[in-house]
């Protein structure tokens, strides 16, 4: 069971080591772009590729889809971003019961955006957990963790990546280890938990009256969605890439207050940022060394709106 992206690892995985996948449950497909033209799931097109039974359940509570479900007689049910919640009869209805890939290192970042929390919280490290599920929100036990570093320069992109490659890897290992009954389930201190939310497109904008580091965490955590964002002289423009700079700046914050060859700097609450990537309404994503040379910015102005 999953939609998204992130879930095709743990599809490929169950694919690659042999394992009958007997059924492949996804989201419906949506309608997308101008066109309106409903779009399967990234986990629906793999599916279809490699010969795989899909079932596009509105809503995979009803008595309908759980008893179709129960009619594969699932030894296991690996679940993924699926997208709706389980209820009992479905916890219940494998002979090893329901397990969950999920990108944190629970009990920490319980949720939807446990990867961009991470970011945002300047954790050194993240990583993998193979969850037994219960009828919580990422409450079950841990069967198995897998650690992965986070570098300065990891984005929510880069790091979806990597956290995708290592849920692959753990999940392979977790199987295994189910099926030889080598696996001890470990219970969650609930108290160590965070819930993260569903990100929303107003979380980008940028106010620049917090410090520069908390700034530049913001921009790596909201690439590539909703990105990092500002106005510029009456249009959107978004941060891409971007250092902190810690000592005090002499300016408001928001105000440009120095202009390089290939950078900018912008006064925050605590410190300043030097601009090194963006994007204007309209225009393709740059370096502000391209931007810079068709656009002339004065010292002095304000970014925001």
């Amino acid at each position: 069971m999953g939609t998204p992206d992130f879930s095709l690892g743990a599809l490929e995985s169950l694919v690659e080591e042999g394992h009958t996948v007997s059924c492949v449950v996804t989201q419906p497909d949506k309608p997308k772009g101008r066109s309106g033209k409903p779009v399967c799931s990234p986990v629906k097109e793999y599916a279809l590729q490699h010969g795989l039974t899909v079932f596009q359940p509105e809503k995979v509570r009803t008595e309908e889809s759980i008893s179709q479900l129960a009619d594969y007689g699932p030894d296991i049910i690996v679940v993924s971003a699926f997208g709706q919640i389980l209820p009992k009869e479905i916890l219940e209805l494998p002979r090893f019961g329901c397990i969950n890939v999920h990108a944190s290192l629970l009990p920490k970042y319980r949720g939807a955006s446990p990867i961009q929390e991470a970011i945002l919280q300047g954790d050194p490290i993240t990583g993998v957990t193979i969850m037994q599920m219960d009828e919580g929100l990422d409450t079950g036990d841990i069967l198995l963790q897998k650690e992965l570093p986070i570098s300065p320069e990891d984005t929510a992109g880069t790091l979806f990546d990597k956290l995708c490659s290592l849920g692959k890897e753990a999940l392979k290992e977790a199987l295994k280890g189910i099926e030889a009954g080598e696996i001890t389930p470990i219970p969650q201190d609930d108290s160590l938990a965070t819930k993260t939310g569903m990100i929303k497109k107003s979380f980008g904008e940028i106010r620049f009256s917090a410090e520069a580091s908390e700034i530049l965490k913001m921009i790596r955590a909201y690439d590539p969605w909703p990105g990092a964002y500002t106005g510029f002289r009456g249009k959107q423009l978004k941060l891409w890439k971007a250092e902190a700079l810690p000592e005090k700046s002499q300016g408001e914050p928001g105000e440009i207050i120095g202009v390089e060859k290939d950078s900018f700097l912008v006064a925050c609450g605590t410190g300043a940022l030097r601009v090194l990537e963006l994007q204007l309404m309209g225009k393709k994503r740059m370096s502000t060394r391209d931007f810079l040379a068709g656009t002339k910015l004065n010292t002095g102005e304000k970014l925001g709106y």
